[in-house]
């Protein structure tokens, strides 16, 4: 793949300086008091303009009570600087109450957001506080609220705006003091031409709209996100990986990363998995984005890179799966996961046996 670099030689494309990953765990610790001190950003990787005007707007409004608006492509990190907004509030000392409104059918999100009685429909048992409830006090952050029915946004504009609601089932008014932040990668501006959600509602959400970049924007903090999470998988696998050849790392910074922070975060922890020495393995084929730049195939490769890595190590292991100098050890893996691996890849005997793996590595001519 190239020159090969340590981690202490290679930053940014340019080739500036950058942490020795053994010694990431102690510097990100630096960086993380150091931020934490001033900010409260220490989940938060990345130096890059977009990102600082990003946090510069989240410092400003985190201690008001204001509500935010966090607008961004899935995997920008949306709960992350949600996460942020509570922590440098007033409200830091009680909850951050989380719910993804996509995850939840429509037909519970009432109740999920809103709490139930005793016998209020088929099924509840008990009585249950809900989500405002629960965050009293505190913050809640609703995610993807572009999800939520029309029928029910009439009422969460009334909990948002009144700070008040009735649990489902009971007449009962119950008052809360709730700080909102609500996120969504969908155009809600685009959902009220046609109608699927209320204008008023985005308006009462709008109060302090916050726009987060795609990775595509901010592509001088991948060299920084790449040792982050090599060193957060490495140190989870027990792997002592302290190298990245200089072409893997262009073509990590240059990769077009459609599902932003969050597709790079576990394509990273698949290239730790296929790593067995201490240089990064980075699957890569001759591929380009729209501008033409070569890029790490993320998915066309990484299961034909996958079968041959295990299968590799399977034969180092003459076979053996499990014990000591077994396949799963070499790829620090545990036996079933390596187990289960081998199923979902149709990994069989043949596939590493000495004959057959001694052929497949020689080719054609070793057999005539």
């Amino acid at each position: 793949m190239g020159a090969t670099v340590a981690f202490t030689d290679l930053g940014s494309p340019a080739g500036a300086g950058f942490p020795n990953i053994s010694d990431l765990a102690d510097q990100q610790l630096h960086l993380e008091t150091e931020l934490s001190s001033e900010h409260c950003f220490e989940d938060i990787v990345g130096r890059s303009p977009a990102l600082q005007k990003v946090l510069d707007q989240v410092a400003i409004v985190a201690p008001t009570d204001s509500t935010v608006l966090l607008h961004g492509e899935t995997g920008t990190g949306k709960e992350l600087i949600a996460r942020a907004i509570h922590r440098l509030s007033s409200r830091r000392g009680r909850a951050l109450v989380r719910m993804n409104c996509a995850a939840i059918p429509s037909g519970l999100l009432e109740s999920e957001l809103f709490g139930h009685e005793k016998g209020a429909f088929t099924g509840a048992l008990l009585q249950r506080k809900g989500r405002f409830e629960l965050a009293d006090g505190g913050s809640l952050f609703l995610d993807e609220i572009g999800d939520i029915s029309l029928e029910l946004q009439p009422k969460l504009l009334r909990a948002i705006q009144e700070q008040e609601f009735e649990r489902l089932g009971s007449a009962r008014t119950i008052q809360v003091n709730v700080r909102m932040i609500a996120a969504t990668h969908r155009d809600l501006t685009a959902m009220i031409r046609e109608q699927e959600f209320r204008e008023d509602l985005f308006y009462r959400f709008n109060v302090f709209p916050i726009e987060i970049p795609p990775l595509r924007e901010r592509r001088e903090d991948i060299p920084s996100l790449v040792n982050h999470f090599v060193a957060k998988f490495a140190r989870r696998m027990g792997k002592g990986i302290r190298f990245i050849s200089r072409n893997a790392m262009d073509a990590l910074t240059n990769a077009p990363w459609k599902g932003n922070v969050r597709e790079l975060a576990n394509f990273m922890e698949r290239c730790v998995i296929l790593t067995q020495g201490n240089e990064l393995n980075v699957p890569n084929l001759e591929a380009n984005d729209s501008a033409g730049r070569k890029v790490v195939p993320v998915a066309s490769s990484f299961r034909e890179a996958e079968r041959r890595v295990i299968i590799d190590a399977l034969s180092d292991a003459s076979g053996r799966i499990a014990g000591k100098g077994g396949a799963a050890e070499r790829l620090g893996l545990k036996r079933t996961t390596l187990q289960n691996k081998m199923r979902r890849l149709s990994i069989g005997r043949s596939d590493y046996s000495t004959d057959h793996y001694t052929n497949r590595i020689a080719g054609p001519q070793a057999t005539s």
